[in-house]
């Protein structure tokens, strides 16, 4: 059986942007300035992002029979990422991100998880890393944890969007990678420590990274850009953190070369379009030393 760098399970959704000068409050309508559709969905931006990081990827995740299903599918191949483990149900449209990203470059996104609802995998790729959000089932990343952790695969959670995590999950997480507001709803580090979450990774755009554990604590700052579209950013530095790991990085190097990725995916429109190649993120990652 062949073994991957990376495995990601999770979602593919098509995203539907627009950009407005500002993003509107509850009960109020602003008028847009452009529309695009993009591919994305929060496991086929961290699959890309992580193949572009240079690893070996497989995609687990399901998508509809309709076009939208067969552009991301496509996207997926083009990117030279494995698509086996990519499932299509005839019965479900594919998912949905409605994007709204305003001069700043902050965004808004309802996600319609369509196809992804159904993701349930009785099986995964082996990898050195397994990777996995939150726009698929909790029931479904147990089930990849529980089978990665049998063939001793480091575990990746982004639980992004924020759910109830439940003690069975957590126990299989050796990382879990929150933004500054997931992890305050997840109710903060000291909670996932107390669960059996040795390593956390806590994204704050760009005031920078904490990365968390039993024994310690250490702020990394951003690397700086100006920023136009924050989508996917944080899917890079989950991407990039997951291939840096698979080559057998310490993580704060790992962390490193995934705050770079993360800041250049801010300097492009889009999800899928905005992942980093390696070799430009290692020329950002180059402008100072890395923490050991």
């Amino acid at each position: 059986m062949r073994e991957f760098d990376v495995v990601v399970v999770g979602s593919l959704n098509l995203d539907l942007v627009t950009r407005t000068s500002r993003l509107p409050g509850p009960g109020e309508t602003v008028i847009g300035s452009s529309y695009a559709e993009f591919p994305g969905g929060k496991g086929l931006n961290q699959a890309v992002a992580a193949a572009r990081s240079g690893a070996a990827v497989a995609l687990v995740g399901a998508v509809g029979s309709d076009h939208a299903g067969m552009l991301l599918r496509d996207v997926a191949r083009d990117e030279g990422i494995d698509v086996s483990h990519l499932v299509t149900i005839a019965d479900a449209p594919t998912g949905r991100a409605i994007i709204s990203v305003d001069d700043d470059g902050e965004n808004s996104i309802i996600v319609v998880p369509g196809a992804n609802a159904r993701v349930a995998p009785s099986d995964i790729p082996v990898g050195r890393v397994v990777i996995a959000q939150l726009e698929v089932s909790v029931d479904a990343v147990t089930a990849a944890f529980r089978t990665a952790r049998e063939r001793g695969a480091t575990t990746v959670l982004n639980p992004a969007p924020a759910a109830e995590l439940t003690a069975d999950l957590l126990s299989r997480c050796d990382i879990v990678v929150p933004n500054e507001h997931e992890i305050e709803l997840l109710g903060g580090t000291d909670r996932l420590l107390g669960h059996g979450v040795s390593q956390i990774v806590v994204t704050r755009g760009g005031a920078g990274v904490d990365v968390v554990t039993r024994a310690s604590s250490l702020h990394l700052d951003a690397f700086p850009v100006e920023p136009i579209d924050t989508t996917g950013a944080g899917d890079a530095f989950c991407g990039a953190l997951a291939s840096r790991l698979a080559e057998g990085e310490t993580l704060l190097a790992a962390v490193h070369f995934a705050a770079a990725a993360g800041a250049l995916a801010t300097t492009k429109p889009g999800a899928v379009p905005s992942q980093a190649h390696r070799r430009d993120i290692e020329a950002l990652a180059s402008t100072r030393p890395a923490a050991r």
